[in-house]
């Protein structure tokens, strides 16, 4: 066994530092502050339109966690949900406002989720 110069612990047995670093999976995950949701949580907003936690700036966590601004989420939606929302294929909020349902995407999240 040998013991890892940088850190101290043993190489293959803790040490990571010779790893390399994994790429956020979405361009704005690197300055990600939301605390109550993750990153991969679908939002609904009361005009039933999805976005993503981050990827757009014309809402917060704030506001999403106000009850009386009525948001809905899904904390932990299927991956390939947030591809799939439209009318024709309406994501159910599970949390928050269960009455919301998404039944479009969020230009601008999109946007930012295709960069």
């Amino acid at each position: 066994m040998t013991e890892c110069e940088k850190c101290g612990l043993i190489v293959g047995l803790g040490c990571a530092c010779d790893l390399p670093r994994s790429v956020p999976r979405r361009p704005y995950m690197g300055g990600y502050r939301w605390v109550r949701f993750g990153p991969d949580t679908l939002l609904i907003s009361s005009r039933n339109i999805a976005h993503v936690p981050g990827a757009c700036t014309h809402m917060t966590e704030e506001q999403v966690l106000d009850p009386e601004n009525g948001w809905g989420w899904i904390p932990d939606p299927h991956p390939a949900l947030w591809d799939r929302v439209s009318a024709e294929h309406p994501a159910q909020a599970t949390e928050g406002d269960t009455s919301r349902v998404a039944k479009a995407r969020c230009e601008s999240c999109a946007a930012t989720l295709a960069s």
